[in-house]
């Protein structure tokens, strides 16, 4: 699996990385398709192949039900995963609440760190409600994730965006920006041209469409969407949830096919 620059932030990471909503989530998510959430002896075996694959790079996040906890406990410190995860949106009791302060993000962080099991994050975003601007204007999380990467706790942050504005900011001023690409959405094309003008880290979710993005749901097709979101300069990784085995060593083989074919 190709590894990648995460922009300036010295990090490398494998261009297909792995989203772990499914381990630790199942309420108030938009995939096609109901599950049930995986044991533990699935998900050991699911971080296995994903390394034995070449996947180095996770995504988490405290929204995302136990799935941080998850990660603490089965996922393989030795083998230099590099993790990434978010403050700003909490999940409980079914429903997702908010909170941008600088007193929570620090909190938020340091919860992290305990339930990951890790003395520092690589990667930390913030999780936006939609309304970026205000978040970045108004509140305090990105001041505290910068003080957070001063002091060491942190090696990189930026915010996973909603708006073009809100993601063209981030480039400008922080380390990394997760946008939205796929088939269907490329108006956050110019947000991922001036993070590849300026040497950003850029991280693409949404990239199969939360699932719909094969043919059976209508979608135009896993392997197009691959090659749309890999084809745009300056994208560093592409984030793709799956608890399924087979689909993650489809979606790996694929992603090697398109990057053979460039």
């Amino acid at each position: 699996m190709e590894l990648r620059a995460l922009g300036s932030t010295g990090l490398k990471v494998s261009v297909l990385g792995l989203g772990t909503v499914k381990i630790g989530r199942n309420q108030q998510v938009k995939y096609p398709r109901a599950f049930d959430l995986p044991d533990d002896a699935t998900v050991r075996d699911l971080f296995a192949q994903a390394y034995e694959l070449g996947i180095n790079f996770i995504d988490t996040a405290p929204a995302y039900g136990n799935s941080e906890q998850r990660l603490g406990q089965l996922l393989p410190r030795h083998q230099g995963w590099v993790v990434m995860t978010k403050v700003g949106e909490i999940f409980e009791h079914g429903e997702s609440r908010f909170d941008f302060s600088a007193a929570y993000t620090r909190a938020s962080v340091e919860n992290s760190l305990k339930r990951l099991k890790r003395d520092v994050i690589d990667v930390v975003l913030v999780h936006s409600d939609g309304d970026d601007m205000r978040i970045i204007k108004h509140e305090g999380a990105l001041e505290a994730l910068d003080k957070l990467k001063q002091q060491g706790l942190i090696k990189s942050f930026g915010m996973s965006t909603k708006t073009v504005p809100g993601g063209l900011w981030i480039v400008e001023h922080c380390d990394v920006v997760m946008a939205t690409c796929n088939l269907s959405y490329n108006d956050e094309a110019e947000v991922i041209a001036l993070a590849h003008k300026l040497n950003k880290g850029v991280v693409v979710k949404k990239g199969l469409q939360s699932g719909h993005a094969d043919t059976a749901s209508g979608g135009g097709g896993v392997e197009q969407s691959i090659a749309h979101v890999l084809g745009q300069a300056g994208v560093s990784s592409m984030i793709v949830g799956t608890i399924n085995k087979k689909h993650l060593a489809d979606n790996v083989a694929i992603t090697q096919r398109v990057l053979q074919a460039k």
